[in-house]
């Protein structure tokens, strides 16, 4: 058994690590909030963008956006793959790199697979057997449309050059502080609508053409912008819940080594009385 000292360092130790985690839980809780409201304010625009999108597919041909809608025989793939810069927050990352590795070896089987980090997990751990073609984890430090746009640009021009004959996007989709469901989502090209939506009648002002030449970059910034945000607002609830469970197990661990610590205490002072005895009854023998 450990001596008292080394059981109250233990203790001491715990103590303050569990401190650590709660007020690492409050902090992901008050930043959850936040985001929480920006993905569930965007979500109806961002859905409603897509479904008018693709519902206007058929009217791409002829138009400047008409390279965002070809599909080609695929023989490269961009995955982006998008994680959090930092981790304790659960299986919140390891789940996204699962998946991009299973599109790696498994889906894109025979396929040029490449990456594009968002994130400096999926960075550190795909650049080890993948090729990354750019890390764009600073988005994060000030995360706006603006700078989402610009990565969205990029993979836009990735693809109108023929670099890529798909792009996919794999992240965590935000359903509630303790459940995350990962995403794979096609990014371009875009997809086309079900025969049901296609009949949807519309009337355009100005000329079709125009309107779905600056409809579909919107679309698309606006897409990824969407799984940017879903993700960071995922990372908060997975971090959250992880320090939750952390405090809990440390209050714990705690309990335990207190326990412990009253016995090997109880021990020591019953060892001393008997030593104190048993000297007074040599004494008077």
């Amino acid at each position: 058994m450990a001596n008292l000292k080394e059981i109250r360092n233990r203790i001491a130790s715990v103590s303050s690590t569990m401190q650590i985690t709660s007020a690492m839980k409050l902090v992901s809780a008050a930043k959850l909030k936040k985001a929480q409201d920006a993905i569930t304010a965007m979500r109806p625009y961002s859905d409603k963008l897509t479904s008018l999108l693709q519902a206007l597919s058929g009217s791409i041909e002829g138009s400047n956006a008409a390279i965002y809608a070809d599909n080609r025989e695929v023989a490269k793939v961009l995955v982006v793959s998008i994680t959090s810069n930092r981790g304790l927050c659960g299986a919140f990352n390891t789940n996204i790199i699962k998946q991009s590795n299973q599109l790696a070896k498994q889906t894109f089987i025979g396929k040029s697979v490449d990456f594009l980090a968002i994130g400096k997990k999926s960075n550190d751990l795909l650049s080890k057997h993948f090729n990354v073609i750019a890390d764009h984890s600073s988005v994060f430090d000030q995360l706006s449309y603006d700078e989402v746009a610009k990565i969205a640009d990029r993979l836009m021009d990735e693809f109108a050059q023929g670099n890529y004959d798909k792009i996919v996007l794999v992240y965590n989709q935000f359903i509630n502080a303790a459940n995350q469901r990962v995403m794979t989502e096609q990014f371009l090209p875009i997809v086309p609508a079900q025969e049901a939506t296609q009949s949807a009648d519309y009337i355009f002002e100005p000329s079709k053409s125009e309107i779905v030449s600056e409809l579909v970059p919107k679309a698309l910034k606006t897409q990824l912008y969407k799984a940017i945000r879903d993700s960071f607002a995922s990372e908060h609830g997975a971090r959250m819940t992880a320090m939750h469970k952390a405090t809990d197990n440390a209050g714990e661990l705690r309990d335990q080594l207190k326990l412990t610590y009253n016995k090997a205490r109880q021990a020591a002072i019953t060892n001393e009385i008997l030593e104190i005895v048993g000297g007074a009854e040599a004494l008077n023998g």
